[in-house]
């Protein structure tokens, strides 16, 4: 098996100068002390950066807003768990006994705050330069796969958009129930629109997801209900 220093090379490009560093950084909080959270908040600074500057440069002209939704699909946890799992960080973590008998070296967040805290490190131990070249090496493959920056917008700006390009007022989302325990609640919040005979529901752990929700399915309505106005306009009455 290789070391970690070996591995680093061979999947980031990089070799570490500081061993501790490094260790740090594969370190889990389960672990031991010396673990990787502030390495993690200052790989996430890092990231976002030289990310910004990969979209601004490969979209020259997508405006700010589009700009913010193709770095937020790329440095998302989902996204930074993927590319963690692929080049194999799982297997390099320092974990707790705990978390390594219920499969930490698989789960979703640690692999993705890990990845970050490699690239706090590479960046304490090699500067700026060496930590945006590692960022890229992993990231640039993936720039041609970003679906357009219309398709990241999500259900509630999609259907304010809409809405607004058809002469329509905005969408009112209202929480009709609350239901659960403090920590673990389920929101139930309807969405409709003045002048559209449309009423749409929504359930999720929060208020924001559950509104998501329910935009999404009057999304979906929006588009039969044009098709059938069209269809009418064509018979005649």
């Amino acid at each position: 098996m290789k070391t970690s220093a070996e591995w680093l090379r061979d999947v980031l490009g990089y070799s570490c100068l500081d061993a501790a560093v490094l260790e740090a950084a594969l370190t889990h909080r389960s672990a031991g002390s010396q673990h990787n959270e502030r390495l993690e908040f200052l790989g996430d600074a890092v990231l976002n950066c030289v990310v910004a500057m990969l979209v601004y440069r490969e979209f020259p002209t997508a405006d700010e807003g589009d700009l913010s939704r193709l770095r937020a699909s790329l440095v998302s946890g989902e996204t930074l768990a993927v590319i963690a799992a692929e080049v194999g960080v799982g297997e390099q973590l320092r974990l707790g006994s705990g978390e390594l008998k219920s499969g930490g070296f698989r789960r979703k967040s640690i692999l993705a705050d890990t990845l970050e805290a490699l690239f706090g490190a590479i960046y304490l131990d090699g500067g700026f330069g060496a930590a945006a070249a590692a960022v890229e090496r992993l990231f640039v493959p993936r720039l041609d796969r970003l679906p357009s920056a219309a398709e990241l917008k999500d259900p509630k700006t999609r259907l304010q958009e809409a809405l607004q390009a058809r002469g329509l007022p905005l969408p009112v989302y209202v929480v009709e129930a609350i239901t659960g325990e403090a920590h673990e609640q389920t929101f139930r919040v309807s969405c409709n629109v003045q002048g559209l005979s449309l009423r749409t529901e929504g359930v999720g752990a929060s208020r924001r997801r559950a509104e998501q929700e329910a935009a999404q399915k009057l999304l979906d309505q929006l588009v039969p209900d044009r098709r059938a106005r069209n269809d009418h306009s064509m018979t005649g009455p």
